[in-house]
């Protein structure tokens, strides 16, 4: 599992364990920050499929075909870092 799927599961499971530390879902979303619906669909997601349903799995995946060679972002991260003041034009 990458850093960054564990880091989202991570949180996941903090609001989860912070709701039942405190025995009050309200208040343990609004200190991390999510809806109360949000908790509930992590909180089923959680029953359903355990840890690894947590993942999400709606993450879009990049379209490889959009990206230019290697080389040339290369070359232009080095000119762009070479010639800060020219700007996009």
């Amino acid at each position: 599992m990458n850093s960054v799927n564990h880091n989202v599961i991570k949180h996941k499971v903090g609001l989860l364990n912070l709701a039942a530390e405190l025995g009050n879902v309200s208040r343990a979303c609004k200190v991390m920050g999510f809806s109360r619906d949000t908790f509930y669909r992590y909180q089923a997601a959680l029953a359903d499929g355990g840890v690894e349903a947590l993942l999400d799995a709606n993450r879009k995946k990049p379209n490889i075909r959009n990206r230019i060679e290697q080389s040339i972002e290369i070359a232009v991260k080095a000119f762009a870092l070479e010639q800060p003041a020219f700007g996009q034009v």
